[in-house]
């Protein structure tokens, strides 16, 4: 049926396929980024501390890391329909059945264990290589389009949840979003989605596979040094380790944010409902923002917008600790919503540009792994430091710091050398564009 989507309209095939997988990502960061709006309220009905609260979600960052590079690879291998749709009904499942937790240790092993596993099957190890194959001149505005996805889920799932939470109960929230996912998501998927270009007689950004004489020949992208058919390789080079290291760091802010937000909101004696909205504001700006650095990703270096995005997101954790709290909640709205989800695609599409799409799955795991892992450790971290302290401060200023250790390492990138967009025809061989086959 998706060829009949191809056939009414002049489009390129591959935007149904951005607008499938930015279905994916929306409900996957706006179920995940939920979280944070019942810590307080499970703390009460659990009668657990703030810590145990973590640990469930710490697991969940630490299973959805785990789980990126074994679904990244199953990519590369089989396409990313297969794997996406297939990760997808259980964590609708496992969404709805968040509704029959009863205490802490039912909470670690649902959201801990079964949600975030199989979210790592519909987030960007997933979509990110599926968005590659698909697209090459345009690739950084692809990227961000997909991104932008999970801007769209903060802002419109978190403030929903915080709405069906005071007006109804938290079990309700996660009934609905587990319903919107499997009654909304799965079918958008199934209709639209496809792995590769060449499922729709199309190759790379829209050129038909069977061409007579007169029509334009598709271009040849050059492959930089690094370019390889074998994973294990990229890690004999620098660029993955500054990648790496830097998502890290990535992980360690957006992770203590989207559980500890709401939860510092609160102790500061600010709703959880105006947090939530202050979050969705964050969200709906870094929508803007993400659009706009992948459209300029692809007229410039990414490594300097990946830089600067870390940098930025370093005055939005300052704020935290320099402002009143009550300043310090929107300013962080504001200033952070230009950096969030912003080093999403430029990560994703440097590593494409560095190391092909061959791999890029495994090595689009393998990074969000690292970011998972930071998100981990921050996740629990921030809330032993709360209850150590009873202030999230020394957690933020730790956040500031490494975000600007991550800056630094951003820059440092030589992408010029590096990335097939900076070669020329004489320094390296000309690759036909990738098929994924």
């Amino acid at each position: 049926m998706s060829s009949l989507f191809h056939k009414a309209s002049t489009a390129y095939y591959g935007w149904y396929v951005i607008g499938a997988l930015f279905f994916t990502i929306f409900i996957g960061v706006g179920v995940r980024g939920s979280y944070g709006v019942f810590v307080k309220t499970w703390e009460d009905d659990f009668g657990a501390s703030v810590t145990l609260i973590s640990v469930a979600a710490s697991l969940g960052w630490l299973m959805n890391g785990a789980s990126q590079p074994l679904f990244g690879n199953l990519t590369d291998k089989y396409g990313g329909r297969p794997i996406i749709i297939l990760s997808f009904i259980p964590m609708g499942l496992g969404t709805i059945a968040m509704a029959f937790v009863t205490n802490a240790y039912m909470l670690i092993f649902m959201y801990g264990f079964v949600i975030s596993f199989f979210s790592g099957g519909i987030m960007f190890s997933t979509g990110g290589p599926v968005v590659a194959q698909w697209f090459s001149a345009k690739r950084g505005t692809a990227m961000s389009i997909l991104a932008s996805g999970g801007s769209v889920g903060g802002l419109i799932l978190v403030p929903f949840a915080a709405y069906l939470l005071i007006q109804f109960s938290w079990q309700t929230a996660w009934v609905v979003m587990g319903i919107i996912m499997l009654s909304l998501g799965l079918p958008v998927l199934l209709l639209l989605l496809k792995s590769r270009p060449k499922d729709m007689g199309l190759k790379q950004d829209g050129y038909e596979r069977t061409r007579d004489i007169f029509d334009t020949p598709p271009p040849k992208e050059l492959a930089g040094p690094l370019n390889t058919d074998r994973w294990q390789d990229s890690y004999a080079s620098a660029p993955m380790w500054q990648l790496s290291m830097a998502y890290v760091v990535c992980g360690i802010t957006t992770a203590s944010i989207s559980v500890h937000f709401v939860r510092w909101a609160v102790d500061q004696d600010i709703s959880a409902g105006k947090a939530a909205v202050a979050f969705g504001l964050l969200m709906g700006i870094n929508a803007l923002g993400v659009l706009t650095i992948g459209y300029l990703s692809d007229k410039m270096q990414r490594k300097t917008l990946l830089g600067m995005v870390y940098l930025i997101r370093s005055l939005a954790f300052l704020s935290f600790i320099v402002l009143p709290p009550n300043v310090a909640l929107w300013a962080f709205a504001v200033i952070g919503g230009g950096s969030w989800l912003a080093t999403v695609p430029l990560t994703t599409s440097l590593t494409a540009d560095v190391y092909g799409v061959k791999t890029l799955g495994t090595l689009s795991g393998l990074i969000n792994l690292a970011h998972q892992l930071g998100g981990a450790g921050a996740v629990l971290a921030f809330g032993i430091v709360f209850d150590m302290f009873d202030t999230y401060d020394p957690a933020f200023a730790g956040g500031f710091i490494t975000l600007l250790i991550a800056g630094v390492i951003s820059l440092s990138i030589n992408e010029r050398k590096y990335s097939g967009r900076y070669q020329k025809p004489g320094d390296t061989v000309l690759q036909p564009i990738a098929e994924g086959d």
